[in-house]
């Protein structure tokens, strides 16, 4: 479990008015809500926010807010949702949500794949489907991520998510048998593409011996 704090302070001025001082101000604005608090809005270092995501959880990291006086102080929070700026990939928005750490919660979990495909050795492409899956477990219990073998797999073979062995005490979550990662080989047009080019360079090269008799 990544458990770290951080330090936010009560934002005085809400709405895009608001968000828009706090930005030119360098801070990233934001709200903190739960189930027993009122939704607040807050704003945060930058710097500081990146420092304590910057671990293997990621936005799964468990936080816990230091904002002395306010409803919010001491307690602990994941990052819920997140505004990046398209172009300069800055956190321009971020939520926190108050978390129980003894209450099971859904949420999402990079997938990572171990190992090279036999499909992929023959030429085959490998093609992650979903990048990430949805656990339910408690605040704790987050994997940093999912790993899937995938060494075995040839081309045509899939790995569908009841096929994903899940770590201790977490339950992925699905309602259908959706495909993970699947190994595909050259489309036909590839193929014929390559035979035509091939072709091509037949006639060249007799066309050239041709014009050399």
């Amino acid at each position: 479990m990544q458990q770290s704090e951080l330090s936010v302070s009560l934002r005085e001025r809400v709405g895009k008015g608001g968000a828009r001082t706090a930005r030119r101000a360098g801070l990233i604005p934001g709200v903190v809500y739960g189930v027993d608090i009122a939704t607040c809005p807050i704003v945060v270092s930058p710097k500081d926010l990146a420092a304590v995501l910057n671990t293997d959880a990621g936005i799964n990291t468990i936080l816990t807010l230091r904002a002395d006086g306010q409803p919010f102080n001491g307690l602990n929070v994941m990052v819920k949702d997140e505004q990046i700026n398209p172009i300069r990939r800055e956190r321009i928005h971020v939520d926190f949500q108050v978390v129980d750490l003894k209450k099971k919660g859904n949420y999402m979990v990079p997938v990572i794949t171990v190992g090279e495909s036999a499909g992929e050795k023959e030429g085959g492409n490998l093609q992650l489907i979903r990048v990430e899956l949805e656990v339910y477990c408690l605040p704790g219990e987050v994997p940093n991520h999912i790993e899937i073998d995938v060494s075995a797999l040839e081309i045509g073979d899939s790995i569908h998510i009841e096929d994903v062995t899940a770590p201790k005490d977490v339950e992925l979550v699905h309602d259908v048998n959706f495909t993970v990662i699947t190994v595909v080989g050259f489309k036909e047009s590839e193929l014929d593409e390559d035979e035509d080019g091939a072709e091509s360079d037949v006639e060249a090269a007799d066309e050239q011996v041709k014009d050399t008799e």
